[in-house]
């Protein structure tokens, strides 16, 4: 087997830290627009446009700001009648006689020929591009945990309304107007807005919706059908994110109903007592799928759907709602100090779909549960 080749210590990323979570945490500096992050002998350099180079200078946890117009200026002077970005990141890099660097696996490519051709070598490196970002510092577990008070309180609220709503024929009502999908939502999204949190995409599915785990829903409700709400909110101020799924019938749930929230239930349980330091989340996955084909509860295509537990039992979660490790088919090695979710989920349509999800923090010989709000099915 060939020997592994070493990547540069030295790294460059051009991104912006509102959409790329690896910039955010090399930085801390969320500015919307795309600038340069460079890491020079284990020094951190940004290049920033002079609109961003105030807040910059405040803001950034790096060694050193730069204004990308006064290198322009200084290229101009030496010679350089139109310097581009790709003229700057190269003289920087000359100026620090480095000439081999690591880039992210989604470095712009256009950006790389063009840094090639001015003598610098690039080598791409898969996600995590920080190894250290996969596990979470105090103060990110505290950011994490925050935002997922905010999703339990928002969930709650929305709760409180499927409980006070009123069922009629087949709808359900609450002061005098019919419960959707929608509305249900609203009440969630309002509620983390206040919160200084923003979710997209929120799932709040009832019914045959609930059988595809991404449809976000829409339309009434209905009675004595599972309700799949699915919240995964973004803090506006710490940037973490948190996740949380729960599953609620408004009226009386079936048998089958009550079954498939039992084993869904017990998939979660499973999950808990294996998730430690060293655990593979690739066989805490696989033992899962074991444990529903065991109660009956079979995998595959069913009259042209997928029925069954089709997807991943977790993913870690930090300044992005999916990031590694992965527990699932294609699972990671978990370590002390990450912050993973447990999702399993059945779907079956005639009787509904099942998914609950906690966030929790892998120990040395154990997991910790970082979600707080109660699991129950029928809501009276």
């Amino acid at each position: 087997m060939p020997k592994k080749r070493k990547l540069p210590d030295d790294l460059l990323m051009i991104a912006a830290p509102e959409h790329d979570a690896n910039m955010l945490y090399a930085t801390r500096f969320p500015a919307p627009d795309a600038f340069v992050f460079l890491r020079l002998h284990k020094r951190k350099i940004v290049l920033v446009s002079d609109l961003e180079l105030g807040r910059a200078r405040d803001q950034a946890e790096v060694h050193r700001v730069v204004s990308v117009m006064r290198l322009q200026k200084a290229l101009k002077k030496a010679g350089v009648k139109r310097p581009t970005l790709s003229h700057i990141v190269a003289a920087v890099c000359r100026k620090a006689r480095v000439k081999r660097l690591t880039v992210p696996s989604n470095f712009p490519y256009g950006m790389a020929l063009a840094l090639r051709r001015k003598g610098l070598r690039l080598f791409p490196k898969a996600d995590p591009f920080f190894e250290d970002r996969v596990v979470k510092e105090p103060e990110e577990l505290r950011a994490i945990e925050q935002s997922q008070r905010h999703t339990e309180e928002a969930v709650e609220r929305a709760i409180h309304v499927i409980r006070r709503s009123k069922i009629r024929g087949n709808r359900l009502y609450y002061d005098g107007e019919v419960v959707t999908s929608e509305s249900i939502r609203r009440v969630i999204n309002v509620s983390l807005m206040e919160n200084e949190c923003v979710a997209s995409d929120t799932i709040v599915a009832c019914g045959k919706d609930g059988c595809d785990p991404h449809c976000t829903g829409s339309g009434p409700f209905k009675p004595n059908q599972t309700i799949i709400m699915d919240v995964f909110p973004r803090s506006t101020r710490t940037r973490y994110f948190a996740d949380m799924t729960r599953t609620v019938v408004k009226g009386r749930a079936t048998e089958a109903q009550k079954c498939l929230y039992a084993a869904v239930l017990q998939g979660q349980h499973y999950a808990f007592e294996r998730i430690k330091d060293g655990a593979d989340g690739k066989k805490i996955h696989a033992g899962i799928v074991k444990l529903f084909d065991s109660m009956g509860y079979k995998t595959g295509p069913k009259n042209g759907k997928m029925v069954g537990f089709f997807h991943g039992t977790g993913h870690g979660v930090g300044l992005d709602i999916h990031e590694s490790p992965s527990i699932g088919i294609r699972g990671t090695k978990l370590a002390t100090g990450h912050v993973v979710t447990v999702e399993p989920g059945l779907y079956y349509p005639g009787i509904g779909g099942v998914r609950l999800e906690d966030m929790v923090l892998v120990g040395e010989k154990g997991c910790r549960n970082l979600t707080k709000a109660p699991k129950f099915l029928e809501v009276p």
